[in-house]
């Protein structure tokens, strides 16, 4: 059980945002003494960079699709681990195949799209992933080489946006939009909304509109949860409002501890599903992640090392396994998102690069917290809008 109120701080650095927080590049490989050494980081984003294909796309696992939130995903463990032609490679990827709209289809396969469904919250993580680049090189060259993609991405997102605050969450392959909002994809493009604003600072291109609608978001996420669709089975909508920032302090801390045991096995990592007794790496990462962004740096470390369970000695790691067989699942599956996911979970938790303290709010502007004129209290319900 997750204890009440304690907070280590030990390997989580503060959130304090500075008025320069570019400048300091990065050259050391994080490392979580007794959990993960330097090498085995590094040999995590190497194996990331085994995977990408001569064009840019990081692939899941070779022979396998590509999604645009993994992709950038992949890209920000690769700037961790000092790969940045890689890592510059994958966002041209992302820029030659960005749409006309802002957007990018669902997933791609070498050479052709499998699923033209365009996903807001994929979209949106654009802004994440060259804000971190610029806070880990100290130099946001690359954020201003691309901001016409990150505008037209932000752009694109924020048409889907509902007058609860929340954001639909896609549009189908004939361009109608899905009429729910889902809670981990806002929550997460609520983050990504606030890189976007720092990146836009950074290159003295402010937009005003993008601060209000991530305070709109952020209400939505924090104290709103009839604005999402049910899916409180699956454990990124337990954590993914606290890793993003719109549930933070002793409220995240509260909120970890609420259902610690529906998604914790101790001594395995994370389960997916709370039915399930399937733990996923990529899940144990994040939270873990997220744990740190609260202060609960015991819990962190304890939990990331749980996950070292699926890991292999190429620096990959197992999608998933389920217990008490240790039978992987996806049988034999091995992701590059995963293996990613580690590698920033290791830079949150040794506090080692300038964006390790991206999901605490370190070099993120504050937002305000806007709620709709008719909300009855923080913790009522905002008018339904357009469902």
């Amino acid at each position: 059980m997750l204890p009440g109120g304690r907070r280590d701080v030990r390997c989580c650095r503060a959130a304090g945002v500075t008025s320069d927080a570019l400048g300091r590049a990065t050259t050391a490989v994080p490392e979580v003494p007794g959990i993960l050494r330097a090498s085995e980081v590094l040999r995590s984003g190497q194996s990331v960079a085994s995977l990408q294909r001569p064009d840019g796309m990081i692939p899941w696992f070779e022979g396998g699709h590509c999604d645009p939130w993994n992709h950038v995903e992949a890209a920000m463990a690769l700037t961790v681990c000092g790969l940045l032609e890689e890592a510059r490679l994958a966002f041209e990827w992302l820029a030659a195949n960005q749409l006309a709209d802002g957007s990018w289809f669902n997933y791609y396969v070498d050479g052709g799209v499998e699923d033209p469904r365009l996903d807001t919250n994929v979209c949106a993580y654009v802004a994440t992933g060259l804000w971190h680049h610029a806070l880990v090189t100290g130099d946001p060259a690359l954020v201003d080489r691309h901001w016409a993609m990150v505008e037209r991405a932000v752009d694109f997102v924020l048409r889907w946006q509902r007058p609860d605050g929340s954001i639909r969450w896609s549009l189908d392959p004939a361009g109608r939009p899905e009429s729910d909002a889902l809670l981990t994809g806002s929550s997460s493009i609520y983050h990504s909304l606030r890189c976007a604003v720092a990146a836009a600072e950074s290159l003295d291109r402010h937009r005003p509109d993008w601060e209000l609608a991530a305070g709109r978001l952020g209400h939505a996420v924090a104290h709103h949860a009839i604005a999402f669709a049910p899916k409180q089975e699956f454990a990124m909508d337990w954590y993914y409002p606290v890793l993003a920032g719109a549930v933070s302090g002793a409220a995240g801390r509260e909120r970890l501890r609420r259902d610690w045991d529906t998604f914790v096995a101790d001594g395995r990592g994370v389960r997916c599903v709370s039915r399930n007794d399937w733990i996923t790496a990529a899940e144990t990462a994040e939270c873990a992640m997220a744990l740190c962004a609260v202060g609960l740096g015991t819990e962190a470390r304890a939990v990331l090392a749980a996950g070292q369970r699926l890991r292999l000695d190429d620096g990959s790691y197992w999608t998933g396994m389920v217990f008490p067989d240790e039978v992987t699942f996806p049988d034999g599956e091995r992701t590059s998102y995963t293996a990613a996911a580690m590698v920033l979970a290791a830079d949150t938790l040794s506090g080692t690069t300038a964006a390790s303290g991206l999901f605490a709010g370190r070099g993120l502007p504050s937002t305000v917290d806007l709620a709709e004129p008719l909300c009855d209290d923080r913790g009522g319900s905002c008018p339904a809008g357009d469902r």
